[in-house]
């Protein structure tokens, strides 16, 4: 995104370069006419407001002012053309306390940027679009959470906004594409129609892959099969493709990708306009392109590479399990070899159950605390605000649904079924939808955050979802928190769940962390199944330390029913821990005064 952020003084610079660290905004600015400080070292740069907007306002998708709200209006006043062609425009205080985005909230998907800067900064957005008061939907913006490229003018959507405003019905025709977005609180706003019904409604508008609608969002579900002439020339190929596509009514905007023989690996028209367009080619071998029926098998082709089909071949194995070919192979070839255009080119296409767009989802694992949204950070607040679909084990989803806006999709699973979990993140962002896999503490801390990343590796890194891991508070923090300062030296955790990690390795680790004297925090204790691996546990313990070493045990910690227990290691009621439990033992240096927890760090000795 191209996007810039300007601050109307010195005491803008702090929340400026914060913003700087975000994917949305590139350069920062202090819009100043005093060039005192022009070898700043921290990248913001001086220079007079009017003179920044003359030079960037055409190239820029969104500005964010840091200031006074009159100020911003008065400087891009003149500036302002349409709703299709101007940036957004977002206001911040110097505090970040207030968030107005002023101008483009739908088509520069501003509203949605706004949210995440609100919750960076821990402030309070101001919004006086009809979607937040009125629980609508974003017809017009929304799609570009799900993956999908928009057409039609942008007149006619917002007479739709008008009177979806206005309490008019608003109708859906949709043929294609992720359909997730039906079940948020504000999707079912919208009256979904088959195919049949959409002809006789005026308030409509449709998700498809046909180009003959106006107001019709796009989603990725089409393969482009090709095949060609060595050498073929870029102009052919790009003009045929456009007829093609326009002869059957198809929109450019819903190419998935493109599909060939791998002997095209190389092939250079192919790669520039892949590359171009931002669009990934998969390539396929003779054998596995001669495995497919196809309804114009080539012995002319199978000659002279190996297979009898390439074009309607490809598309079909590229589009996948359930997906049809739409449109059979044509060739186009080259009339006049002294002109740009020479060669030929055979193309097809299919389409894909699945919409597919590895390029634009992104993954974010989020750590949600060990509880109370509290103690949710504002980096982890900011990937919710982001991210269209939740995912995550339904108690977790529970504690910080209070934070989910009505156009945003939980997916409820249950406690066993973590990989699960972890594929249908990744094959939602493959689809171009940005995802949040919520895992409870801290996603790296026996969460989800490994997983995800074991099986993300084996995704090609050119096709592979970008991601990130948020970091969150651990129950074994808060609880050493609520109890004292036991971990101000050296310490350790250990899990005592012997599902994944046998029991002579965890007793190898306990025996280790005794011997280099750790205070210990263990984690999933005790269990109806696993009922003695704590009890062996406190036994090695008891090998190492006196029985008098204070423990802590805090039970359902950040939560309704938090509370925390003083123990010695010969004293803990094992009947009493569950895994809602966790245990901090202490080491030689641990002690428990007053109710006060503590490991000393040293510096009294100094």
């Amino acid at each position: 995104m191209k996007g810039i952020a300007i601050g109307f003084s010195d005491t803008s610079k702090e929340i400026l370069k914060r913003l700087k660290k975000t994917e949305f905004i590139n350069e920062i600015f202090i819009g100043s006419s005093s060039y005192k400080d022009k070898n700043v070292k921290d990248s913001v740069k001086f220079m007079k407001p009017r003179q920044i907007l003359r030079e960037k306002w055409g190239n820029l998708e969104l500005i964010i002012f840091v200031g006074s709200v009159g100020a911003s209006i008065r400087l891009i006043n003149s500036l302002l053309s349409s709703k299709d062609k101007d940036p957004g425009v977002i206001v911040i205080d110097k505090k970040g306390s207030k968030i107005i985005p002023i101008i483009g909230a739908h088509q520069s998907n501003i509203q949605n940027i706004a949210f995440q800067i609100c919750n960076l900064f821990g402030g309070e957005i101001i919004e006086t679009n009809n979607s937040i008061d009125q629980n609508y939907l974003n017809i017009d913006s929304f799609g570009n959470q799900w993956g999908w490229k928009r057409s039609g003018d942008i007149k006619d959507w917002s007479k739709l906004v008008i009177k979806q405003a206005n309490k008019k019905e608003i109708f859906c025709s949709q043929l294609s594409g992720n359909n997730l977005w039906k079940t948020s609180e504000v999707g079912n706003t919208i009256t979904q129609l088959s195919d049949k019904d959409y002809e006789q409604k005026k308030s409509i508008f449709h998700i498809s892959i046909f180009d003959n609608h106006k107001n019709t969002w796009h989603p990725p579900t089409l393969w482009i099969g090709l095949g060609c002439e060595r050498n073929t020339s870029k102009e052919l190929i790009e003009d045929s493709l456009q007829s093609f596509l326009a002869t059957n009514n198809l929109s450019p905007l819903s190419i998935a990708g493109f599909a060939t023989v791998d002997l095209k690996k190389d092939e250079k028209a192919i790669l520039e306009i892949s590359k171009e367009k931002n669009l990934p080619i998969k390539f396929f071998t003779s054998e596995e392109l001669s495995s497919i029926n196809t309804p114009n098998p080539s012995n002319v082709v199978l000659n002279e590479i190996g297979t009898p089909s390439v074009a309607e071949a490809s598309c079909m194995i590229a589009a996948g399990q359930g997906s049809k070919l739409l449109k059979e192979k044509k060739i186009f070839k080259s009339i006049d070899s002294s002109k740009s255009t020479f060669g030929a080119v055979t193309i097809a296409v299919s389409e894909s159950k699945n919409q597919y767009s590895p390029l634009t989802g992104e993954i974010h694992v989020v750590g949600s605390g060990p509880g109370d949204i509290s103690y949710l950070t504002n980096d982890a607040r900011k990937a919710l605000s982001k991210c269209s679909i939740w995912i995550g084990y339904k108690m977790y989803l529970d504690l910080i649904k209070p934070l989910k806006r009505k156009d945003q999709v939980m997916i409820e699973s249950n406690l066993t079924e973590e990989k699960e979990r972890c594929e249908k993140a990744i094959k939602l962002a493959e689809e171009g939808i940005k995802v949040a896999l919520i895992s409870s503490g801290d996603a790296g801390f026996y969460g989800m955050a490994g997983l995800l990343l074991e099986l993300i590796q084996k995704v090609h890194k050119d096709i592979r979802p970008s991601f990130e891991v948020h970091p969150g508070i651990s129950s074994m923090q808060l609880a050493a928190a609520i109890g004292g300062a036991p971990l101000m030296n050296d310490f350790c955790s250990i899990s005592l769940s012997d599902k994944l990690t046998p029991w002579e390795t965890i007793e190898k680790r306990i025996a280790g962390a005794l011997l280099g004297d750790f205070v210990i925090a263990i984690f999933n204790p005790q269990s109806l199944e696993r009922n003695w691996q704590l009890k062996r546990a406190i036994e090695l313990c008891l090998g190492y330390r006196p029985g008098n070493t204070p423990v802590l045990v805090g039970r359902q910690v950040g939560r309704e029913n938090q509370s925390k227990s003083f123990f010695s290691l010969d004293s803990i009621p094992l009947q009493d821990i569950d895994m809602l439990s966790i245990i901090i033992i202490g080491n030689s240096k641990t002690t428990l005064v007053d109710e006060i927890f503590l490991t000393p760090r040293g510096y009294l000795k100094k």
